[in-house]
């Protein structure tokens, strides 16, 4: 999910540098959605893979 993310950010700055600002804006928003989804994603598996079961 990162690797979308940075995907994204890098087709938003490339849309920036051309001039589509339309595009470099939606590609903004999704990367950022997309790394904020791998966060939450990231700090749920190290919770609940630290669990040691007895």
């Amino acid at each position: 999910m990162l690797s979308w993310a940075i995907t994204f950010l890098i087709i938003a700055l490339i849309a920036a540098v051309l001039g589509f600002g339309g595009v470099a804006g939606t590609a903004t928003w999704i990367a950022q959605v997309l790394f904020v989804v791998f966060l939450i994603a990231f700090v749920v598996a190290l919770v609940t893979g630290r669990r040691t079961h007895v």
